[in-house]
């Protein structure tokens, strides 16, 4: 069943910006949800599509183009067709120093510890650590 408009907190749980319907609430009671520009801290106030939101996640900003609405939270490819998202990319990241010390290794110096191949990791890209 398609509806017109939602509650923020149930569109930003099913839209999969957050895990729990309870971290959303707490987004938008805490002031860190905006709707088109304006700040909502209710979360029972409805959205409506076209609207636009501006999400502020820990050490990220998400902005999103409410294009539609579900009745039950669903998989990540339903939840993508949900908005259009907006964000700005994210700054090109600097390399800590700690990593690119730890990262530089010596030819024939063994298999690198745990430490060393998170670092290595990071450098690479591969955010995993």
């Amino acid at each position: 069943m398609e509806h017109d408009r939602q509650r923020i907190d149930r569109w930003i749980w099913h839209a999969r910006v957050v895990k729990t319907r309870e971290f959303a609430k707490a987004l938008v009671e805490g002031g860190h949800v905006r709707v088109d520009r304006a700040r909502e801290t209710k979360a029972g106030a409805v959205v409506k599509a076209g609207q636009v939101l501006t999400v502020t996640l820990p050490g990220r900003v998400r902005v999103l183009k409410i294009l539609g609405f579900v009745d039950h939270r669903g998989s990540a490819e339903v939840a993508s067709r949900l908005y259009e998202d907006l964000s700005p990319p994210p700054p090109p990241r600097e390399p800590r120093a700690e990593d690119v010390a730890l990262a530089t290794r010596e030819a024939g110096a063994g298999r690198p510890t745990k430490r060393e191949r998170r670092a290595i990791d990071r450098l690479t890209d591969g955010d995993e650590g």
